[in-house]
């Protein structure tokens, strides 16, 4: 088959499958129609071309839906505005740019250093980035405010390269690209890295498919603060580089209807279309910038294709019977990555020479000349002008396809080849040729000194190169990247605030997750406080009984609520409001992590801190979108993140997909989430107050860290804050919940989160039916006992002479008589982590396995977690030790039925929320 047939749904097809019966009354209306462009111009004649076609559909004419357009630039060369900088400095300068880019991988890959980087990725975007940062991208000393800007991770050495010009970097620190700790303070993140480097970054996006996403999400909390009258962001942009291989994860093009139906202006994407991913052409056989157009006009975004450089437009303008558009419509990608790693006489005979009309019209051109036919991507006008009309399009984002070549300017051992991105070296010759293609004033002689030792070059301060850069800087507000990581006062909620929760609920059932959510309403009507708090809910507000939340705090929406609603006359109606402070994302974990990492950071981007709270589906969170927790975390994001319906046994009814017996494990891989598990309402009273006074508050401690909670659905008494309650124990990870009544053997009893009602059960069973003695600890957090146990280890490893710190669980269990037995309503790995750190024998009870749709006591039997297996596992560690008598813990299994899956009676029944 042809190309065009293979081909058709991703070529411009308005003639598809229609003949023509005319081809003289055809060419009269073409005649007719480039007269009329070429006496009034091009914008006259898309109005025409709009207004016929409006006139076609009243009069029932099919009009086609144009989802592709031909394979040329959007905008007409007779509407490029002026380019309103100086081209040569500019032009000068990207090269020097591109050069010291170039030579910090290539100094990096000595065979003792070896760390790797890459060397094409920055020479293929140079000019989008420049066009950007002399032109657009505004400083965060804007009056207007800051842009958000997220470059392509592997194009850091451009950033890099950059600042040294900018005197933000030393030469010992590009020095020091990829090693971190070995190069001291002159040591450079291999990416973005804002929690590598927080003084420079703002956002990490190596992790392809989380910078589209978190961008969209970062617009739309620009215009939610907007519309709350938190902050005047109207003048503020978000621009998102993104790869055209990037394009293919779910999580780039998962949120566009967001952007589109939010109206997010204030939104670009810049893909650069190198038709290269890691390892090959993207579309081989198609062509990705066709298909990126219709995806994104279908989800009504503004579409504009930057393909062919300036010096194409003659070419062009010559096409008088559309014969080159109609080659450039039909070759595939995989050509066009071919042609730019050939020469151009290759082009000549393999492009233009598929036709006789084409291959005339450069008969007069050398293959020098053939050569130099830029690509959109390189040409600082044909750049400028887009993002010029991507700033001045009102009502919906902007996308800029810019078709470009990886590695350019590299030469032919790099451009546009397969294996180019895992290019990290250069030869003598490849320096030479670079060197004398960008003009940079080093001689051979320094080139052949040291292979790896090509110098930086910086023309100094004083040359008019680095004057014009930093000029147009101070005029655009600032340094980009930068990061502001200053913190931010914010009053803190009062005493007042707290005091529900640890009053208990009385003679009332209640979960943790409506003590928490009791709580967090009580937070939001704190005066000075509870405007910063900004809930996000993935559309299981009703589960987690939010929906109180909709009258009063209302939702998100900048179109307001234009329907009338099916509840409107109930107390807890859906509301829809502009000035709404629920982000209520719908069915979206990653949007709704994307949410809060853009709010949890608000304190760098805007100077303004805000607090989210994120609560979700437990098994939701970290096991679908780890990654970006990690992200967030990156991000030095700041916030609480709410677990709900936790455990594999809690969430009754439900079964395999949503019991969550491991999240805490993930959890713990992070180092920046504290994640905590608690019992009652007092205890996560106490837990949100201190998560606020450690990332919102003023003490001097790392202020960087996310405060992870696991709820629950299960109703139980809330009992009221004890007189003594022991405070620290509760931040801290454990605490003696209810001493042992009566004397006898003695044994531990460990449980966190629901499982602490049943650890009390088997304390009362232990007493009645045994006459053993137990205590009950409440563990808010094995994950945080086990980091401090870990650094008290490592603290003793490091420094043998000074006197060993004692962890704090062993302090709190000093003196605690009898083996341990620790149960939870997750896998066994979660108490199983303070292991090491007792002397006790120490048992635990895991629900290890799959979960599965059951009742809570049934289910609680089967996992043998229960308050009867507890009882039967101590007593066997009991008789193990000659405490008790050797047939006991035979007796308990016999008395309590154990293997009966159906005598289980650890759990309530009911209770959504």
């Amino acid at each position: 088959m042809a190309p065009s047939e293979t081909n058709d749904h991703i070529l411009s097809a308005l003639t598809l499958g229609l003949s023509d019966q005319d081809h003289e009354e055809t060419s009269e209306w073409i005649e007719a129609f480039d007269a009329l462009v070429e006496s009034q111009g091009t914008e006259r004649a898309q109005f025409i071309i709009r207004r016929l076609l409006q006139r076609a559909g009243a009069k029932s004419i099919q009009v086609p839906t144009v989802t592709t357009t031909d394979y040329v630039n959007t905008i007409p060369v007779d509407q490029e505005p002026e380019f309103p900088g100086d081209e040569e400095i500019e032009r000068r300068y990207r090269a020097l740019l591109r050069w010291n880019a170039a030579v910090m991988v290539h100094r990096a890959q000595r065979p003792e250093i070896g760390v790797g980087g890459h060397i094409s990725s920055y020479a293929g975007v140079a000019t989008l980035y420049e066009v950007g940062l002399n032109h657009f991208f505004r400083g965060q000393d804007h009056p207007g405010g800051g842009d958000q800007v997220y470059f392509q991770g592997h194009s850091s050495p451009g950033n890099y390269a950059r600042a040294y010009l900018e005197g933000r970097l030393t030469e010992e620190q590009l020095d020091g690209f990829r090693q971190e700790k070995t190069k001291g303070e002159n040591g450079l993140p291999s990416y973005p890295h804002p929690r590598s480097k927080e003084d420079f970054w703002q956002f990490p996006t190596v992790s392809m498919g989380l910078g589209p996403l978190n961008a969209i999400h970062q617009a739309q909390f620009n215009k939610y603060l907007h519309n709350r009258g938190i902050k005047d962001t109207s003048q503020q942009h978000v621009w998102a580089f993104l790869g055209d291989g990037e394009m293919d994860e779910p999580e780039s093009r998962g949120a566009l209807q967001l952007a589109a139906n939010d109206k997010l202006d204030n939104l670009t994407f810049v893909v650069n279309c190198n038709l290269q991913r890691l390892d090959g052409p993207v579309r081989g056989n198609g062509k990705i910038v066709q298909e990126l157009e219709a995806f994104f006009r279908g989800a009504g975004w503004h579409v504009i294709k930057v393909l062919w450089g300036r010096e194409w437009d003659q070419l062009l303008e010559k096409d008088e019977n559309g014969e080159l558009v109609r080659i450039m419509n039909e070759t595939l990608d995989g050509d066009y990555q071919t042609y730019k790693a050939e020469s151009g006489g290759f082009i000549r005979e393999h492009f233009f020479g598929r036709s006789p009309e084409t291959k005339e019209m450069v008969s007069d051109m050398s293959d020098e000349d053939i050569w130099a036919l830029k690509r959109g991507a390189h040409d600082y006008r044909k750049v400028y002008a887009a993002y010029k009309q991507a700033m001045e399009t009102k009502g919906r984002p902007t996308v800029i396809l810019a078709q470009g070549v990886k590695g350019y300017g590299l030469g032919s051992h790099f451009e546009g080849r397969n294996a180019t991105h895992q290019m990290k070296k250069l030869t003598l010759d490849d320096l030479k040729v670079f060197r004398d293609r960008l003009r940079i004033p080093i001689s051979d002689e320094e080139l052949e000194k040291d292979l790896y030792g090509a110098p930086y070059y910086h023309p100094g301060k004083d040359s008019p190169e680095i004057k014009y850069m930093l000029e147009r800087r101070k005029e655009l507000g600032g340094f980009v990247p930068h990061r502001d990581g200053s913190q931010r006062e914010l009053v803190l909620p009062s005493e007042k605030a707290y005091s529900v929760a640890k009053k208990g609920s009385g003679k009332q059932m209640a979960a943790t997750t409506m003590a928490f959510v009791r709580l967090l309403k009580d937070l939001m009507r704190e005066k000075e406080f509870g405007k910063h708090v900004v809930p996000i809910i993935p559309d299981e507000a009703r589960t987690f009984g939010m929906d109180s939340f909709f009258p009063t705090s209302k939702i998100y929406n900048p179109n307001g609520q234009n329907y009338l609603s099916v509840d409107r006359e109930l107390m807890l109606a859906y509301k829809e409001s502009a000035q709404g402070q629920l982000l209520h994302v719908g069915i979206n974990e990653s949007g709704a992590t994307a949410a809060f990492t853009a709010v949890g950071s608000s304190y760098s981007t805007h100077g303004i801190p805000m607090v989210p709270v994120y609560i979700f589906y437990s098994m939701f969170g970290f096991q679908r979108t780890g990654d970006a927790f990690w992200a967030a975390a990156d991000q030095l994001s700041r916030g609480f993140i709410i677990g709900a319906t936790a455990g594999r046994t809690t969430l009754t009814g439900e079964g395999l997909q949503h019991m969550d017996g491991h999240s805490p494990v993930i959890a713990a891989t992070n180092p920046a989430v504290r994640h905590y598990d608690p019992a009652y309402g007092y205890e996560i009273a106490h837990i949100v107050k201190r998560g606020l006074e450690h990332m919102y508050g003023t003490g001097d401690e790392d202020h960087n860290v996310m405060y992870y909670l696991t709820v629950y659905n299960e109703p139980v008494v809330q009992p009221a804050e004890p007189a003594d309650v022991d405070v620290e124990g509760i931040v801290r990870g454990i605490y003696l919940l209810k001493p042992a009544e009566v004397d006898g053997p003695r044994t531990q009893l460990l449980a966190s989160g629901v499982a602490v009602p049943w650890a009390l059960e088997a304390q009362e069973l232990l007493a009645k039916d045994w006459k053993v003695s137990a205590d009950v600890w409440s563990v808010t957090s094995w994950n945080e006992l086990r980091r401090d146990g870990l650094e008290a280890e490592r603290a003793s490893m490091l420094n043998p002479k000074d006197d060993a710190r004692v962890p704090f669980v062993t302090q709190q269990l000093e003196g605690a008589v009898g083996p341990i037995v620790a149960s939870s309503d997750f896998v066994s790995e979660v108490p199983d982590q303070i292991r090491q750190f007792l002397p006790n024998e120490f048992a635990t009870l895991g629900a290890d396995g799959f979960g599965f749709s059951d009742t809570r006591a049934g289910a609680r039997r089967f996992f043998h977690i229960d308050a009867h297996s507890m009882v039967v596992r101590a007593l066997e560690m009991l008789a193990e030790r000659g405490e008790i008598d050797a047939d006991i813990p035979a007796k308990a299994i016999d008395k309590y039925d154990l293997f009966d899956v159906n005598a289980g009676t650890s759990g309530t029944a009911g209770g959504d929320a």
